[in-house]
C-alpha cells in the first residue's frame, strides 16, 4: 500500500511560496504569528536521522534564506523552528513525515495591511491556536516573503 504524503501532494499544505532542491515552503494556513510557514522535505522520509549531508545542507541554506527574508518583511523578534511529528500518531496507521514548522516570534503587536497580528505566548511555546486571516492579506504575506527571499 503507498502512503499520501500531504505535503507532497498537487495542493501541499497552504500556499507554496519558493521551492529549493529538497524542500517546500509553504505559507501556513493560520497566520496567529504572521509568517508562519511549512517547510516540508520533497521525498517521503519519517526521521530526521534519515536526511542525508545534501538535504541538511539545503536546509541550512533556506533557514538563512527565510530568517533574512521574513526579517526584512515583518521584523520579528525571534524564531521558532520546531519538527513535530505528532499528528501523524493520530491515524491507526501512522506515516510520520518530515516537515518543520516555522514561526516568526514577536515580543510587541504588529500591523500589517490593517490587521493587527500580537503574540501572547511571546517567550514561551507557541499554542496551536488557528487563526484564518482574509485571501487578500494571505496573498500579500506570500508576496511580501517571496519578495525577500529572492533578493
Amino acid at each position: 500500500m503507498t502512503m499520501k504524503c500531504e505535503y507532497c501532494q498537487t495542493e501541499g499544505y497552504g500556499d507554496l511560496i519558493e521551492e529549493t532542491s529538497y524542500w517546500m515552503i509553504f505559507l501556513a494556513p493560520s497566520q496567529r504569528y504572521l509568517g508562519t510557514c511549512v517547510v516540508a522535505l520533497k521525498r517521503q522520509c519519517q526521521s530526521l536521522s534519515e536526511l542525508d549531508d545534501s538535504e541538511w545542507d539545503d536546509f541550512k541554506f533556506l533557514v538563512r534564506k527565510m530568517e533574512t527574508s521574513v526579517n526584512e518583511a515583518f521584523n520579528p523578534d525571534l524564531y521558532n523552528w520546531s519538527c513535530f511529528k505528532n499528528a501523524a500518531f493520530r491515524d491507526e496507521d501512522p506515516n510520520p513525515e518530515i516537515h518543520w514548522h516555522f514561526l516568526p516570534r514577536y515580543q510587541n503587536e504588529v500591523e500589517f495591511e490593517g490587521l493587527i497580528f500580537n503574540d501572547p505566548d511571546f517567550g514561551y511555546i507557541p499554542q496551536p491556536i488557528p487563526r484564518i486571516i482574509p485571501r487578500d492579506v494571505m496573498d500579500k504575506i506570500k508576496l511580501e516573503i517571496k519578495k525577500n527571499y529572492n533578493k
